[in-house]
């Protein structure tokens, strides 16, 4: 059975300041500003497996459309993607690259046309300010 870890996103570290990293997902042109403990132990331009993290203030199930995190520049804002990993608290949402979503526990902010949450279904999530990055075994390097 998959676990979370399973989907860390691989990528670059661009920058780090104030408590904040720019992340360069492999393969993508977004450059993610995500928040990081003051402890942070990569360094700028190391290549890094890690989780990327947000909450939900909305979920859609959608019928159509593509991959996406927006904005491509800065803190992640909607995220639309297939569904690879499902439980009743939070989603893995393959979206270019993939995001772990802490599920909105109002269940008003769940509005599912499409039925219920199902994996390689393609959901859109509005996330809250605060995304985080958390690292997945120790940094690659240059």
């Amino acid at each position: 059975m998959s676990q979370i870890t399973d989907f860390a996103a691989r990528g670059r570290i661009t920058a780090i300041t104030d408590g904040k990293v720019t992340f360069q997902p492999t393969g993508t042109n977004y450059e993610l500003h995500l928040s990081v403990p003051a402890n942070f132990p990569a360094a700028v331009g190391s290549l890094v497996d890690g989780l990327i993290r947000v909450n939900g203030r909305k979920v859609y199930s959608v019928p159509s459309g593509g991959n996406f995190v927006a904005p491509i520049f800065g803190p992640p804002k909607i995220i639309q993607g297939r569904v690879k990993l499902a439980d009743t608290r939070q989603l893995v949402i393959q979206a270019g690259v993939p995001i772990v979503v802490e599920l909105p526990g109002d269940e008003h902010a769940m509005d599912l046309h499409s039925g219920s949450i199902g994996m390689g279904m393609l959901v859109n999530v509005v996330a809250l300010p605060g995304a985080k990055f958390e690292l997945v075994g120790a940094a690659v390097g240059r």
